[in-house]
């Protein structure tokens, strides 16, 4: 069952974004401006890269969503599809597809051809950051853009939310206090609603080479969510 959210109506922001419920913010979204400044400066450093809010991967009638925490400079910011380009994409594509929710070969490319299966991926965060740490007044101006992705996924059963940033993205956007469900890897919570709620520490390079997370605990995690969904007609 899909959590129903109550959605805000944004109205001075409704000339910023293409719609005030749109999922997907425009490729120069002004809401944010140290970000704006920041996409402004790697445009110049960097024109071939993609250099914009990173879109969602994945269906939108998906069971699963994926939210991390925001783009990576010299990985989602560069490549246009989350988690692909840097290290953290590896241990979360090879996860997903090992349980069926990913079919194809993850490459570290947009068109490398992989594709989600039943799953679709987004951040908190749309836009890199600098120093890949989004502010608390970013996170709340973008989680306008959570909203609308939750309540546009009809058939939506779990989310797994990778980090405690994503964690609490998510509860804001289903209108839940962060108090009431606390960030603990591995914990799923079932939410007022129905939606479930999966935590797992997130897939950096920085937590897998300190020790906080391995491939078996985040393939523990992933592989409950897959049994408590429901079973495919």
């Amino acid at each position: 069952m899909k959590s129903k959210i109550k959605m805000e109506r944004h109205e001075s922001d409704m000339s910023l974004v293409s719609a005030s419920l749109a999922s997907e913010p425009g490729a120069d979204c002004p809401l944010c401006p140290r970000l704006v400044s920041y996409r402004a400066a790697n445009r110049q450093a960097y024109p071939a890269w993609f250099n914009a809010p990173v879109p969602g991967f994945g269906a939108r009638d998906a069971r699963l969503l994926v939210v991390g925490l925001a783009p990576g400079l010299k990985g989602a910011n560069r490549t246009g599809r989350p988690f692909t380009g840097d290290f953290a994409g590896t241990l979360l594509y090879e996860t997903l597809l090992r349980f069926g929710f990913a079919e194809g070969s993850y490459e570290a490319r947009a068109d490398d051809g992989l594709a989600l299966r039943d799953c679709r991926i987004v951040n908190a965060v749309r836009c890199a950051p600098p120093a890949n740490l989004p502010q608390p007044g970013e996170i709340n101006t973008c989680n306008r853009f959570l909203m609308a992705t939750l309540q546009e996924m009809a058939r939506l059963e779990a989310v797994l939310a990778l980090g405690v940033v994503a964690h609490g993205a998510v509860l804001k956007a289903c209108g839940i206090p962060p108090a009431r469900f606390r960030f603990r890897h591995g914990a799923t919570y079932q939410l007022p609603d129905g939606l479930l709620l999966a935590d797992s520490y997130h897939v950096s390079r920085y937590n897998t080479a300190t020790g906080r997370l391995n491939g078996a605990m985040f393939a523990a995690v992933v592989e409950d969510i897959a049994a408590r969904l429901t079973p495919r007609g």
